[in-house]
């Protein structure tokens, strides 16, 4: 064969080469989203990783380490609502994991739903499905794409954790309760039988009758505080929060308590490696999609707070589950032949004891006493009783249907309770919601705000902590602001299709769905206002 032909043959192998690589798709996209994982999580525990886990992702896929979310409350529903849908809480109606709704004048969870029956279950529990999501997910939309013939899955222990991410027209979203894996009626009528069959392995009993312990030795974990503080609270059953956890010895609620360890984790992972095998994810024609998300991360830096031993050893433990999960994904589907990324929901604040320790401002406030005196100096003032509904997602809904049928002043109410609110030194802002345009609010702050502002379910007046303060209790700790430490998440792409590296360039939240669309050459969700993270793109 002569050059010329040799070079006319490299050509075409090129062009046809190029030309497939374009067109082709992974065989399975797994969504994995760590409940409450701080960006910071991603270095600060390195040094004790191991290669598989975290640090694989990190060295072979492609890190955005500026990524934050664009919206108020940073709270779970409404992480995993915007993960999935790349829209914000005006848009896509998942305004926090609870609002005020005044059309059923009552407090509605995001994922509630008196229209289906549990499966698998007969408690409230089951009563749950994506209806009051106003959008698509990129879940659906690869549903969509081919006329529904990608399978898609969703599991967390939470419901909202794995409903949310799975979308309308999911195969199956499953969640925890009591020691089994449940879903409802929307999505089927009985439970596949090899989901049965794990359930009746009790394998959450087996983990409860081990006793949690440190890892590793407990002197390596010199990232932490002390073991025994008075600002970190007990799991449910126990009555210290110190190591070693006496798991087997809690038999009230063991369930509840199981929650609260790194072995849920391993649970999860468990259970989405027999999803994978036995609805044969990743042998389809098309795409399919596994959501998973570790919710057991949430439960223990609730408790006991992020300089804790407690979740630096959940972290090194997630670690290696993250680790045997990665071989099993490059053993049951083929290094190369999946997509993942791995990413947060929101982040956490420092405990407020913890602050106080080292000069740091902070504290904790109660949004049930905020109303309650609310609702006393306006009776004494103005004289209208329970004008005030709810204090909840740093919002005061005000009764504006009864005032207004008293003939009431509901502005010279609107201007007390701002008044009132003003002079809380927890707080730095407050205003009417409907008027944030018009504040004079710093950025990021105004731009979230107007995100998270909801003309239907939010309520009548938003107020801004000050960094370091939330609603919560002395023990423990909680998330829902604007500050980075509660919006800056960790982004990790890896494997098809991504190009290994690492980028500073601001992203946000919304931008994944955006990415995994443009990746999968699908159209992205009905309300997605992310763009694709092209540093990304192979």
């Amino acid at each position: 064969m002569n050059r010329r032909a040799i070079f006319l043959s490299m050509i075409f192998f090129i062009v046809s080469f190029s030309s497939f690589a374009q067109t082709s798709k992974p065989k399975l996209v797994v969504g994995l989203v760590i409940d409450q994982m701080r960006w910071d999580y991603l270095y600060r525990f390195k040094d004790l990783y191991t290669e598989g886990g975290f640090k694989r992702l990190l060295s072979q896929g492609n890190s955005c380490d500026n990524t934050m979310i664009p919206y108020v409350p940073t709270y779970t529903a409404v992480g995993h609502t915007c993960i999935y849908t790349g829209s914000v809480p005006a848009i896509d109606g998942i305004i926090g994991n609870n609002w005020y709704e005044r059309s059923a004048n009552a407090t509605v969870y995001c994922t509630d739903d008196s229209t289906v029956s549990g499966v698998g279950t007969s408690s409230s529990a089951g009563k749950m499905s994506p209806a009051n999501l106003w959008v698509t997910t990129i879940t659906d939309e690869l549903r969509l794409s081919n006329n529904f013939k990608s399978k898609v899955i969703g599991i967390a222990l939470k419901d909202r954790g794995s409903i949310l991410p799975a979308g309308h027209s999911a195969n199956a979203a499953y969640w925890f309760d009591d020691g089994k894996w449940i879903t409802s009626t929307h999505y089927m009528t009985a439970l596949p039988q090899w989901v049965n069959a794990f359930n009746d392995k009790d394998e959450a009993g087996k983990y409860m009758s081990k006793d949690w312990n440190t890892l590793l030795p407990i002197e390596k974990y010199t990232l932490s505080t002390a073991d025994d503080k008075e600002y970190e609270a007990n799991i449910p059953g126990e009555k210290s929060p110190t190591f070693p956890h006496r798991l087997s010895q809690i038999t009230k609620n063991k369930y509840e308590a199981f929650k609260f360890t790194p072995y849920a984790a391993s649970y999860t992972f468990d259970f989405a490696r027999q999803a994978i095998l036995n609805e044969h994810l990743g042998k389809n024609t098309v795409p399919d999609f596994l959501t998973v998300s570790i919710s057991s991360t949430d439960y223990a830096g609730h408790t006991f707070g992020t300089n804790s031993i407690e979740v630096e050893d959940t972290y090194l433990r997630l670690d290696r589950d993250i680790a045997d999960f990665l071989t099993y994904l490059d053993n049951s589907v083929g290094k190369g032949n999946y997509l993942l990324f791995l990413t947060a929901d929101h982040g956490v604040a420092h405990t407020p004891g913890f602050l106080k320790e080292h000069n740091i401002p902070g504290g904790n406030f109660s949004d049930g006493d905020i109303a309650k005196e609310l609702n006393s100096n306006i009776e004494t003032t103005l004289g209208y009783k329970k004008a005030i509904i709810k204090v909840m997602n740093n919002q005061v809904y005000i009764d504006t249907k009864k005032l207004d049928s008293a003939h009431a002043d509901v502005d010279a109410v609107k201007k007390m309770v701002i008044k009132i609110m003003k002079d809380k030194e927890y707080i730095s802002n407050v205003f009417e919601t409907n008027k944030v345009s018009s504040e004079t609010l710093p950025e990021p702050i105004k731009t979230m705000v107007v995100n998270g502002y909801n003309d239907v379910r939010s309520g009548d007046i938003q107020f801004v902590p000050r960094a370091g303060y939330f609603d919560g209790g002395k023990k423990g700790t909680t998330h829902g602001l604007w500050n980075p430490y509660d919006d800056h998440i960790p982004l990790v792409w890896y494997g098809w299709g991504i190009k290994p590296g690492k980028t500073n360039k601001q992203t946000y939240m919304t931008d994944i769905s955006a990415t995994v669309a443009a990746l999968l050459n699908i159209q992205m969700p009905s309300g997605c206002v992310g763009h694709p993270i092209t540093d990304v793109i192979k």
